[in-house]
């Protein structure tokens, strides 16, 4: 074989090592569509897998340790070589299928990859991780291990016609800062080819990992604007999760990218991850001496993750060494294919054995489905010193400045929005529709107990706020609102105004925290001090007494705690969040947090309340969040029993880390017994792409391209059908500062276009 010419032989035949399940014998046939597959994540399906180029050879070469996979079809690519021995550096033509028959690949030629004399590079002085078609399909860019480079290549015959630049510092050591065999194994382009991303396998020593074991590292941004000559514009910051390496990436367009993530543990195997990643404002990091300096979120790049390989359903794969999961292998190639039918695109990847016995060369084609960027598309401003009529308060507060704001208040303020709902329309008009909310719409907008505390908040008054955002002009009316009150004494306990004759409660009586509409237009309060379920009639009269929890748990600020009776509901973790069914006949309250005595304190419970019957039904979800300290601030119904949550931390400004919205449904349990759950946006990460949030006031933290809700206490989620939903925060006036330091925040709402709410 002339090692500078590109061979074509008789193509390996090759066979489906393994698949899903076999369709049907009426509808199982080749050709396309694939089968659906089996779920791998919300978002993720295995449709097959084949070993078929396992210890293969073509050529006279060995089909092995490919690291890098580039399509230039349906169904066509190639496969890039990484450092074997010392033999030739080569590039192999694959054919891949999916089709009802299952999942095929054939190789059709190889390429040996050459200077530009014609002698072979080979695996003692190249290291081939990372691979891109260019445009016209007649070249090649290869990123290779060894120095780091990347190095054009013409496909005809294999000869090196130019290399990229590489900044200094990424070389490996002691050149740079580079370690070796940690450095460009990752390369894509962008569909147009105009941006190129060469990603680090691990960090540079400036770098490093943190505490936690999560690689700090770089991604090289380089850009054309001829196609051919790329110059490096930016690094951009990416953390891997502990332990593991960055080993591909897929640029989608947009500054949307995937990462893949891999890791091995001796005796465990291999952990393999794919996750969808977001550059949208990201910031240039190339003059920033270490990433270990970098304290704000938004200086990373996002990701959600889309599958964990170990998740998928063994399909019949074996596993040559232990593994988590017999389908798994050492996974370091990834490329994305065709469109399926349904919207969803066929992804493709592909482990390397590294030329070991013990390891295996598997292609695996997974159905994915992508979702565009949520992007800001309204913003509307409540000044957190909108006081409105009543008597002065904030009297047991002590009387020193907080965010520039001294105690007490002329009147009573609203402390931001603990819940939001649609207000009924005009008498005669029907009911609101909910995918209707424009300027000059009205908004029920609900406070909680005032100043965060039963003994500083009795002269601040319960109500509702009647809202109306003008999106235009970002500014928010209050047109008035509903007073809480029980003048009928059905409260079963003292209150602050116990002997007056509208008895108006107070946030010393009740902490509310959640709020929704029946189906005859009676309000329910979610309250975390007993905690309670509160019935009102539509001007605020309380109409029963206040339901407690079936199970008889208490919080430590419930009346109905006797002496010496243990709580088992941590303070301030009560029903934060309630949503209600579409047609108002069924309330799901949830806990805030976990009860002090669940062995998983990550669980949060779901109730359901039967309205018609005024009982709960005895039925009950577990929901379990990312981390014990993440709490729940809000449900929506989107449709059926799938609900939007609010899963946050308690931080704020550039600390903020956790502020998303999540989806899952009640239909469906897991085998574990908790809800499934698919994160639809993560708030401090949305796209700002017609200047929604600008431009920016003094000091302002989070407009801009990127838009984040940085906001401590993010508590209201309203969907407003479609892919849209709106969002509102807690303030709690006046000590949050999240947004401009040093000013007490004010009340945002925000409505959203989030594709993953579908």
């Amino acid at each position: 074989m002339t090692s500078s010419k590109r061979v074509r032989a008789a193509a390996v035949a090759v066979a489906t090592a393994a698949v899903l399940p076999a369709l049907p014998a009426s509808s199982a046939s080749a050709g396309w569509p694939p089968p659906s597959g089996a779920a791998c994540a919300p978002d993720a399906s295995l449709v097959g897998f084949s070993d078929a180029l396992d210890k293969t050879t073509f050529a006279g070469t060995a089909v092995s340790g490919l690291s890098a996979l580039a399509l230039t079809g349906s169904s066509r690519g190639f496969a890039l070589v990484d450092n074997i021995g010392t033999t030739p550096a080569r590039v192999y033509d694959v054919d891949l299928d999916a089709g009802k028959r299952g999942v095929s690949a054939e190789v059709r030629g190889v390429t040996v990859l050459t200077r530009a004399d014609g002698t072979p590079y080979n695996g003692g002085d190249f290291d081939g991780e990372g691979l891109v078609v260019e445009r016209g399909g007649k070249t090649v860019l290869a990123s290779s291990e060894r120095e780091p480079s990347i190095r054009r290549f013409r496909l005809s015959d294999g000869r090196e016609l130019a290399s990229l630049p590489v900044p200094a510092r990424f070389q490996v050591t002691p050149a740079g800062e580079a370690a070796v065999n940690q450095t460009f194994e990752s390369l894509t382009a962008t569909p147009d080819r105009r941006t190129l991303y060469a990603g680090m396998e691990g960090p540079l020593s400036a770098d490093g990992r943190n505490a936690q074991g999560r690689g700090l590292q770089r991604i090289i941004e380089y850009r054309s604007w001829n196609g051919t000559s790329y110059t490096p514009v930016s690094q951009l910051a990416y953390k891997t999760d502990p332990n593991l390496g960055l080993v591909e990436l897929v640029a989608l367009g947009d500054d949307q990218l995937l990462a893949l993530e891999r890791g091995f543990t001796a005796g465990v195997g291999n952990t393999v991850r794919v996750y969808q990643v977001t550059a949208t404002g990201a910031p240039d990091l190339t003059g920033v001496a270490s990433l270990t300096s970098l304290t704000d979120t938004r200086a990373w790049l996002g990701k959600e993750l889309l599958v964990d390989i170990a998740d998928c359903p063994p399909s019949g794969a074996v596993a040559k060494q232990p593994q988590p999961n017999p389908l798994l292998d050492n996974i370091e190639a990834m490329a994305l294919g065709e469109t399926l039918p349904g919207g969803r695109r066929l992804l493709w990847l592909l482990s390397d054995d590294n030329g070991s016995a013990t390891q295996t060369t598997r292609v695996y084609a997974l159905s994915v489905k992508l979702r565009p960027q949520p992007v800001l598309k309204s913003r509307a401003i409540l000044s957190a010193t909108a006081y409105q009529p009543g008597p002065v308060s904030g009297t047991q507060l002590a009387p020193t400045p907080v965010n520039g704001i001294t105690p007490p208040f002329p009147g009573q303020p609203i402390p931001g929005f603990s819940a939001v709902i649609q207000a009924p329309g005009p008498a005669g008009s029907g009911p609101r529709s909910a995918a209707s909310t424009a300027p000059g719409d009205r908004l029920l907008a609900m406070p909680d107990n005032g100043f965060g505390a039963k003994n500083n908040s009795a002269d601040f008054l319960l109500r509702a706020y009647y809202v109306e955002p003008d999106w235009r002009e970002h500014g928010v009316a209050v047109k008035g609102f509903i007073s809480f009150r029980d003048p009928g004494r059905k409260v079963p306990f003292p209150i602050t105004n116990e002997n007056t004759p509208e008895r108006l409660l107070t946030g010393a009586d009740f902490d509310i925290e959640s709020l929704a509409r029946d189906y005859r237009g009676d309000l329910w309060l979610g309250d975390e001090f007993g905690p309670y379920l509160i019935r009102v009639d539509k001007t605020g009269k309380v109409l029963q007494a206040p339901i407690p929890l079936p199970d008889g748990a208490k919080s430590p600020q419930s009346p109905d705690l006797a002496p010496g009776e243990t709580p088992t509901v941590p303070a301030s973790r009560g029903f934060e969040a309630m949503a209600v069914s579409r047609d108002g006949k069924w309330l799901y309250p949830i806990l805030e947090g976990a009860k002090a005595d669940d062995a998983d304190q990550r669980r949060r419970i779901v109730y359901e309340f039967d309205v018609r019957a005024n009982q709960y039904t005895g039925r009950t979800w577990w929901f379990r969040v990312a981390d014990p300290s993440l709490v729940v601030g809000d449900a929506g119904v989107l449709n059926g029993r799938r609900l939007v949550l609010i899963e946050r931390d308690n931080a704020m400004g550039p600390q903020s880390v956790v502020k998303r919205l999540v989806v899952t449904d009640l239909d469906e349990v897991g085998a574990d017994g908790y809800l499934g759950r698919r994160t639809a946006v993560d708030l401090m990460r949305v796209a700002d792409p017609h200047g929604v949030s600008t431009p920016a006031r003094p000091n302002e933290y989070g407009v801009g391209k990127l838009f984040s809700f940085p906001l401590q206490s993010v508590e209201s989620v309203l969907p407003l059908g479609g892919d849209r939903v709106l969002v509102a925060n807690d303030n709690n006036f006046p000590g949050n500062d999240g947004r401009i330091p040093g000013r007490a925040d004010d009340t945002e709402l925000i409505v959203l276009n989030v594709p993953g709410l579908r």
